[in-house]
């Protein structure tokens, strides 16, 4: 359970990351879904909003087993700060700090119980229709793999 959870939220901290001008805002709130991959097969969408001043809130839904839907919630204001990932409504000990380099590029950092797991790079493509993330987990304690991965979300 903790590799989707872990998955969801490199994939909520790329995707606020990509935003910052009003009208790239525009194109990023609504749904996305996740293209599955071998380390990631599951569907996961997510639902992008406005809060937090100039931030966003991402709702993640994705299936746990054969049939228990997990939701994952982050709600930050895209300028480094740390913020709680939420999971099911309860606080999971995992946060994300979210920083926004320009219109198409965020950098993320993730800690679980206070100790740093991976970074994740995302990009909006210029169409606003696709976010890449690289992904690099670094401690494999997180409940991921070590190393690098690619996520490609696609907007709905």
């Amino acid at each position: 359970m903790s590799t989707f959870r872990t998955l969801a939220t490199l994939g909520a901290l790329a995707l606020l990351l990509t935003v910052s001008a009003t009208l790239d805002a525009q194109m990023v709130v609504g749904t996305w879904v996740r293209t599955p991959t071998k380390t990631a097969p599951g569907k996961m969408t997510m639902t992008v909003e406005p809060c937090c001043g100039s931030g966003y809130k991402l709702t993640y839904r994705f299936v746990v087993g054969q049939q228990q839907t997990m939701l994952m919630t982050v709600s930050s204001p895209f300028d480094g700060r740390e913020v709680p990932v939420m999971v099911d409504g309860k606080p999971s000990g995992e946060t994300m700090a979210i920083k926004r380099i320009d219109d198409h590029h965020a950098s993320t950092v993730l800690r679980m119980n206070g100790e740093p797991f991976g970074t994740s790079q995302s990009t909006l493509s210029a169409d606003g229709k696709t976010i890449s993330v690289v992904n690099d987990v670094t401690n494999a304690a997180s409940g991921m793999p070590a190393g690098k991965t690619t996520e490609t979300w696609v907007k709905q």
